[in-house]
Order: C-alpha cells, then structure tokens, then sequence
C-alpha cells in the first residue's frame, strides 16, 4: 500500500514552501516522525516528519522546487502495517470529526473530540474539506495580515488570479466602508449630538486626494522605510549662487538650489545605482534604471504633485533651472499633462521652500529612495579647528531597506555632501 504524504499546513497562515533538502532517499526504510525533508517558507525553515513508518517509493519535487500546502510531495510504501492503519481509520470514523475554523488557507489540518498528535495529520476523511488557495506575494499577505483583511476573501486581479498589494488596499476601502455605513444605519442622534453636528464639516475627497492617500499607504505598507540625515557646508555653493542669480535674473531664469541639488544627486545615482532603481517582487528582480528622471514634489491648491523632470544628466543647472519653474508652475495652475506626471527614477521633495527643515519623507513607490531638502540657515560649525558661521543645508534620505543598507545610506550623504561643498567638482563632475 502506497500512501501519499501531502505538504502539511504548519500554521501561521503559509501556503507554500521551497523544498530545500531532501533527508531521505527513494528505497529507504524510515520511521514514524523521522524527518524526511527540510522546508523553507517565508516565515521559518523547518524539518517535515513522516506521518508512517514504509519505504520512501518516490520523491515526487526537486531540491529548489517550491510545493503548496496540499501537494503531494514524496510516497510512502506501508505495505507492513496496512493492518494497523485499517485499525486507525476505524477508529476515527467513530469520532466526532469537525473542521478547524482557524486551518490555514488550504484546510488541511483537522480537528476531532480527542487529541489528534501530528504523526496522524494524514487521517482520510470521508469527506475531505474543500481547498482555498490563494495566490498572493508574500508581501501581499503581509499587508492583509496588518490591514485585517481575510486574503482568502479577495478577488485577486493579477496574473492567474494573483492576489495584488492593490487589491489589499481595496479590500480595506470596502471593509471601512460597509463598517461606516453599518454604524451610521444604527445611530440614533440625540438632540445634543445633532447640535454638536452643527460644528462638523464634512468635505468629500477629490480624486487627487485619493490617489494621493492610496499611493501613500501603499508605499508605506510595502516597503520597509529607514531614513539619514545629515548637515551640509553649502557656505561656497551660496556665494556661487549669489554670483550668477542676479545674472540670470535678467535672462529670467530663477537660479534656486534645487538645480544644484539635483546634478548632485544625479552623479551619485550613477555612482549608486541602486538608489534609481525598483523591486520587481513578483519576480525577485532589482530593476536598475541607467536613466534618470527626478521627480520634483510640489505643493499645490489641490495637493501634492511630482511632475518629471527627464534626463536631467543631459541638462545643464541653467536649463533645469527653466525646466523646473515651467513644470512647478503649470502644476500649481492644474496646466500639468498626466505623462508628465509619471515615470520618475528618484524623487526629491523641497519642504526647505516653505521653511522646512528636517523631515521623514516618503518614498515614491515604486522607487527606492526619495531625498528631503530642508531650508539652509546660518549656524555655528567647526571648520580647520576654529568655530566659524556656516550656510547649512539639512538632508533627510529615506530609502527601501530591502534592497539598500544603511551603509549605502551613509555613502549616498556622504558624496553628495562632497559635490555641494564644492560648486567646482560639482560642475566637473555632472
């Protein structure tokens, strides 16, 4: 008799794992709970234990291959104890058997009046409960986990019905809203309660909002935010600007600091290149860019915009100067195309413009890395041993630590800091 022994749910909602170890081998004599292959998944690696005692007749997955909680995945010959095991199954269909509300996703495990110990997971059933899988990142399941939101219920629009971060996000929107409508529908407005109303101003989202709250979430909930900070000397990039402003006034360009922050943070780009890229976390892929695309966040009446600066390697500080102005001021004058608005490698926020100084920005998914400029101020720093009064530019960097370290962090300050120091290698350099 063959018994095919299928991958067990072992709880915490996994539904799959990479085999990673065979312990076993086709023709081996093996015992009851001997363990018979090491499983990675993305919680634990772990050893699964045989069910029976036989001969391994087949291993039916690879070493590397990745198995789903249900899938069969070695035979067992019993042939020896077919006796003992009829007397098993006897027995269990006297007990009161009843379906484990909190089984995994794939409805394996099974719960009984008595005890069931885990060398009998393998019990068949007369009727076997219905499978649910779910395919879904495990990024994906993360979020539903954190959002409360059952995955198995979700209607996934991915490839083969994948569960996607944004169907997630929907999820929750419907659960927040059949929860309000809920409570609304079962109020009863006190006479003090309906005066206190007359103080509250309800004011629908507009849709710019909305894809604002959306991608917000999103980018927090998938990836894992850490942000540096550092002080810059911008003492000689000041004078140098001064310089040239009142020049090119003239020739109405507005020379700011963002075009000078911005060939910076180009040279590193391409020094780093990790910092201009994305995760393609459907199939294990850093996307780096050789392209680079800054997008310049701006505030406007109706929220926050990034249109694109393109090919900003290719452009000189005066022609990013133009370019930035143009774009900023259709944005806050809603004269900004859509395109215009998408496709963007690293973004750079300026909250120095409206007096701020330090901040936790965040990052613009799918990038990895958003730059926060603060406001350059005067202050007392130590320059060649004596206490001298600088112009210093606080930097604020928040970057994917899935994909970069926090020594990266560090180095992308630190040659950035080295550029804007010196207006010279600035220019020789970008």
């Amino acid at each position: 008799m063959k018994f095919e022994f299928q991958f067990p749910d072992i709880g915490e909602g996994i539904t799959e794992g990479t085999l990673m170890k065979w312990l076993v081998k086709e023709g081996e004599n093996i015992e009851e709970g001997q363990s018979v292959a090491e499983v990675e998944t993305d919680k634990v690696t772990t050893e699964i234990p045989s069910p029976r005692t036989g001969v391994v007749s087949e291993l039916k997955a690879e070493e590397g291959d990745v198995i789903n909680v249900g899938d069969v995945f070695i035979t067992i010959d019993t042939s020896g104890e077919v006796d003992e095991i009829d007397k098993k199954e006897e027995s269990v269909e006297k007990k009161e058997i009843v379906e484990e509300e909190t089984a995994g996703v794939v409805g394996e495990v099974i719960a009984s009046s008595e005890e069931i110990p885990p060398s009998t997971e393998e019990i068949v059933l007369s009727k076997k409960p219905e499978k649910v899988k779910v395919l879904a990142t495990p990024v994906a399941r993360k979020m539903a986990k954190d959002l409360g939101v059952d995955i198995r219920k979700v209607k996934g629009t991915g490839p083969n019905g994948r569960v996607m971060k944004e169907d997630i996000i929907k999820a929750k929107d419907a659960m927040m809203k059949s929860k309000e409508e809920s409570k609304i529908s079962q109020i009863q407005y006190e006479e003090s309660i309906l005066v206190e109303d007359e103080r509250i101003e309800r004011i629908p989202l507009t849709r710019i909002r909305k894809t604002i709250a959306e991608q917000m979430t999103l980018s927090r909930f998938t990836i894992p935010h850490t942000t540096a900070m550092d002080e810059i000397d911008v003492t000689e990039l000041y004078e140098f600007r001064k310089k040239y402003k009142d020049i090119l006034i003239e020739e109405e360009v507005k020379l700011t600091f963002l075009p000078f922050i911005i060939k910076g943070v180009i040279a590193v780009l391409k020094e780093l290149p990790e910092f201009n890229s994305s995760l393609d976390e459907e199939n294990d892929e850093l996307i780096l860019k050789h392209f680079y695309h800054i997008g310049i966040a701006t505030d406007t009446d109706r929220g926050l915009m990034v249109p694109v600066l393109r090919d900003g390697d290719k452009k000189s500080i005066v022609e990013i100067a133009k370019e930035i102005e143009d774009l900023s001021s259709r944005a806050k004058n809603n004269q900004i195309e859509l395109h215009e608005l998408k496709g963007s490698t690293f973004t750079i926020t300026n909250y120095g413009s409206i007096g701020g100084y330090f901040g936790i920005p965040i990052i613009n998914y799918p990038e990895s890395a958003i730059l926060g400029v603060g406001r350059i101020v005067k202050k007392p720093i130590v320059k060649d041993d004596e206490i001298v009064i600088a112009r210093v530019l606080p930097l604020s960097l928040s970057y994917d630590h899935r994909i970069i370290d926090g020594a990266s962090g560090a180095r992308f300050l630190n040659l950035l800091s080295e550029l804007l120091k010196d207006p010279e290698m600035l220019l020789l350099k970008s």
